[in-house]
């Protein structure tokens, strides 16, 4: 049995750029490493839930470890609270969430990511005075920051349980089912929760909704009044002052383990909560990586010998590198293209230096397309390639998404990877 190596590379995929001659971010960035990698494997395209479907992150790699994201999904907000350590029985309402900033009437949203530099010591106070000073008519709440303007929060109703079929606050995300689903267009308001088609006339949902709107209205007035805000903009720097909730849900998914699937151990390391949660519910070890000092030339180096290390103990790690996604949200088409090749440049050429190929399967791909002209996850498909082993290649000559649709993997289903994966490392 050969080690499996499965590097999923967030918001990769992308859609061709004018100004980068037509081509997109992965076809115009400079990756010899990974172009090798594929020289040497086989490549295709991936729909990382389904065609038609523009996923998060969190229903993707479920998808892309095998699982059927429609059975096992309960939504994004029980995976991040799990993961960041708060309690949730069945009946609790858990939502992730971002701190964002409003114009003075709290509706006209000035910008959902407060600029992007709320910092983690910013962060840390706001919630503090959240929890201190909100208080819920008919519940209790915890509310936590994890990374940057994000959060999560956890509603428990004293009256009755509460039902995670309600509408967001966060207009930049709608529910399709339980599945939340990046909008490429949208009103800059903060919605009002509601009850989802077909849940108008359930307690539990109508409860819900009231206690989340109740929070953002009450959270909006303790972080319009907090020093900490009138600090930021004393700075020149916008306020974190309203609260967006989104992809609610009122339990925890129950994976069957990984390693009862496929009598292998995986560990993984990740970057967000999400991917974490994730990794623990479904029986993966998370493998404590340094956090980010912001140079990749340190960071993804670091990265590449864990990693190594990593394969020494376990039948497969799981890598999850955030890198390409942020950019593409705030439509940066050449900072993706340098983060790209960073990740070639110092993950990938320091891996493959010691990787031991011929015993390890390597697959690299995406989690969903980040497509920079609309700021937003797509359904587009991303590549993927497999190389490693004794796979013979199959004539492919670079990876990215205009090479990928030649290749002999054809195209995939994100939950057909892991198996495939698992076939591979067997022969």
């Amino acid at each position: 049995m050969k080690k499996i190596l499965y590097v999923v590379l967030d918001g990769l995929g992308d859609l061709p750029i004018k100004e980068l001659g037509n081509k997109t971010p992965l076809e115009a960035a400079l990756t010899p490493n990974i172009d090798r990698l594929a020289q040497t494997g086989k490549t295709g395209l991936v729909y990382p839930v389904a065609k038609g479907i523009a996923p998060e992150s969190d229903i993707a790699v479920i998808s892309l470890l095998g699982y059927d994201a429609h059975k096992y999904y309960t939504g994004r907000g029980p995976l991040e609270a799990f993961a960041e350590g708060l309690s949730i029985h069945d009946g609790n309402l858990a939502l992730r969430v971002n701190f964002a900033t409003v114009e003075s009437d709290a509706k006209t949203i000035k910008d959902r990511r407060v600029g992007r530099n709320l910092s983690t010591e910013e962060a840390v106070a706001l919630s503090k005075e959240i929890n201190s000073k909100v208080t819920l008519s008919s519940a209790t709440f915890e509310f936590k920051n994890t990374i940057g303007h994000r959060g999560v929060l956890v509603i428990r109703g004293m009256r009755s349980k509460l039902s995670g079929w309600i509408t967001n606050t966060d207009p930049a995300y709608a529910r399709e089912g339980v599945f939340g689903v990046a909008k490429e267009k949208f009103e800059n308001f903060v919605e009002e929760a509601k009850p989802m088609p077909g849940y108008e006339n359930s307690p539990l949902a109508k409860e819900a909704a009231l206690l989340l709107n109740e929070f953002t209205q009450k959270s909006h007035k303790v972080l319009s009044e907090s020093h900490v805000n009138k600090k930021r903009i004393s700075e020149n720097k916008l306020a974190a002052d309203i609260i967006l909730s989104r992809d609610a849900g009122d339990h925890l998914p129950q994976f069957p383990k990984i390693g009862d699937l496929y009598n292998l151990k995986f560990g993984s390391f990740v970057e967000m909560p999400v991917e974490r949660g994730i990794a623990l519910l479904t029986g993966i070890d998370v493998i404590d990586v340094p956090s980010s000092c912001g140079h990749l030339d340190v960071d993804y180096p670091v990265w590449a010998k864990i990693a190594l290390d990593s394969l020494k103990k376990y039948d497969g790690i799981y890598v999850h590198i955030k890198g390409p996604d942020e950019p593409a949200h705030d439509g940066d088409f050449n900072k993706k293209k340098e983060i790209i090749e960073a990740i070639d440049k110092f993950f990938f050429a320091n891996l493959l230096l010691e990787l031991d190929i011929a015993n390890t399967v390597i697959a690299v791909t995406a989690d969903h397309s980040t497509v920079c002209n609309i700021k937003a996850h797509s359904s587009d498909p991303v590549p993927l390639l497999i190389a490693g082993n004794n796979i013979k290649p199959d004539g492919s000559l670079s990876f990215s998404e205009k090479a990928a649709k030649l290749g002999s993997l054809g195209e995939m289903k994100g939950q057909e990877i892991l198996p495939l994966l698992v076939k591979f490392a067997q022969e």
